[in-house]
């Protein structure tokens, strides 16, 4: 396991060796001064950080929205339970009255039944 873990640091620090050296032979050999290749950079910044801002806006208004909605179909959800049980406990002292009340008619018949 060891040697995996020393094969893919390597590979990582060559990676971005690569990627430094490129960058200065890129500089070395850009077809525009320093000076306007740092306005380039600091403008294509601003762009990405704009857009960044918006990408984040957007998700945390999709999210905020999908908050909001799943509130509503829980709470709708709950109001439902609510009825629900309600109308069972309803049902539930019915079904016991007339259980009692069959009982009392069983009892009175058998009482009349055994004299």
């Amino acid at each position: 396991m060891s040697d995996r873990n020393a094969t893919v640091k390597a590979g990582a620090l060559l990676l971005i060796a690569g990627g430094i050296i490129g960058a200065g032979v890129a500089l070395l050999f850009a077809p525009q001064s320093g000076k306007a290749t740092r306005k380039d950079i600091s403008r294509y910044a601003r762009k990405a950080r704009r857009r960044a801002e918006e990408v984040v806006d957007d998700f945390s208004d999709s999210i905020s929205k999908m908050v909001d909605a799943v509130g509503e179909k829980a709470a709708e959800i709950l109001d439902r339970g609510v009825d629900m049980a309600h109308d069972t406990k309803k049902e539930i002292l019915k079904a016991i009255e007339d259980g009692q009340e069959k009982l009392e008619k069983q009892r009175t018949r058998l009482a009349r039944f055994l004299g």
